[in-house]
């Protein structure tokens, strides 16, 4: 009786020792892809913290989000894209790199590790979002279609714009409106809002579509340009910040900085210093 106790005692024993062992291997194998996850989600704010700075990615043609201002004989990239890029530079106590390049070139830039985040006044479409992780939205402009001053009176509905040339910037949301909402006319790409501007000018295209600061800063620094009454509706909500899929811990960073700067209502005063900045030029 004694020998068939001790017998199960000691079956029941290596029963609970094999469950143990089984449990701490799971654990161990759960440690270590919790592990490798934490790893990977932080990859690009590990680089961000090892090399002291954050590198964005903008296309600063595009004022009042980013443009180029000679400051003191010095050239500075400014706009209220830049202000919000230092904010999450001091929160992360990082310095700030800006790396202005062509905005249909940004993304590539970020896949390819040459840059941390963009911050570029750029939309958060679904075909983005197959390829990159968005913040939250920081800013959302009303789109606007410009057309030379001494034309207002001949094109004054999308009807007006049938067979004609507009222009947009190459890579953007415009780009989509102008072929989705406008396809009796010719959709002319080009890299840069400057390029645009001076084809409206000299008459290469019969109007352009920008977001509404920035044709207030263009209108307003050409005289012989005006915002038409021609209504375009947004295909997407507003500007988003892009990092990295996976960069979680640095896209929450991204967007505590914004709900700090949206709450205090500092986006609208970057905004409003931008753009009275492109004016004075």
């Amino acid at each position: 009786m004694l020998k068939n106790t001790l017998k199960k005692i000691v079956s029941i024993s290596l029963v609970v020792a094999t469950m143990a062992a089984f449990t701490a291997c799971g654990n161990k194998q759960n440690a270590s892809t919790d592990g490798a996850k934490e790893k990977a989600q932080s990859a690009t704010m590990e680089k961000i913290k090892k090399n002291g700075k954050l590198v964005i990615g903008t296309s600063a043609d595009y004022p009042p989000y980013e443009f180029h201002k000679s400051t003191s004989g010095k050239d500075e990239i400014v706009g209220f894209d830049v202000e919000i890029a230092k904010e999450i530079a001091k929160d992360l106590g990082v310095q700030l790199e800006i790396k202005d390049m062509k905005f249909d070139g940004l993304l590539a830039a970020l896949d390819q590790g040459n840059i941390d985040i963009i911050v570029a006044g750029m939309n958060p479409t679904e075909e983005r979002k197959k390829n990159v992780d968005f913040s939250n939205v920081y800013y959302q402009a009303v789109q606007s279609v410009v057309v030379r001053a001494a034309d207002k009176d001949k094109i004054k509905s999308i009807d007006d714009l049938k067979d004609k040339n507009v222009g947009v910037q190459k890579g953007t949301t415009q780009e989509d409106i102008a072929k989705n909402q406008l396809p009796a006319s010719k959709a002319v790409a080009l890299p840069k809002i400057s390029d645009l501007v001076l084809s409206l000018k000299n008459n290469r295209v019969d109007a352009v579509i920008v977001e509404l600061p920035v044709a207030t800063s263009n209108v307003n620094a050409n005289k012989d340009l005006l915002i038409s009454d021609i209504k375009v509706k947004n295909e997407v909500d507003g500007s988003a910040i892009a990092v990295k899929k996976g960069s979680t811990d640095l896209l929450e960073s991204i967007n505590k900085t914004i709900d700090r700067l949206t709450k205090d209502k500092s986006i609208d005063k970057f905004v409003t210093d931008a753009t009275n900045s492109v004016e004075v030029q």
